[in-house]
């Protein structure tokens, strides 16, 4: 399945969780991850970042999209994708 994957979290967290997510996913823009990945992944990945979230501030937003042939993304300027920099 394609995953489109938001966060919001504290200071302190923010960089724990982007490395995690690093981990599974394709860092696009802050705070946002994208990819492919089967369930039993995406299930350690959130199981893995849940230990890392202060649940009474912190939000993580899944978009899961089953058949990836159905996504278009369109980039209107700079594709910030920041695997691509690293790399």
């Amino acid at each position: 399945m394609f995953v489109i994957l938001t966060y919001d979290v504290g200071e302190k967290r923010v960089n724990k969780v982007r490395k995690k997510l690093k981990e599974y996913l394709i860092w696009t823009q802050n705070s946002v991850f994208e990819g492919e990945i089967t369930e039993g992944k995406l299930k350690k990945c959130l199981y893995e970042v849940n230990k890392i979230l202060n649940k009474q501030e912190d939000s993580l937003y899944i978009y899961e999209i089953k058949t990836s042939s159905h996504i278009k993304k369109k980039v209107i300027g700079i594709d910030k994708s920041f695997d691509d920099i690293f790399l």
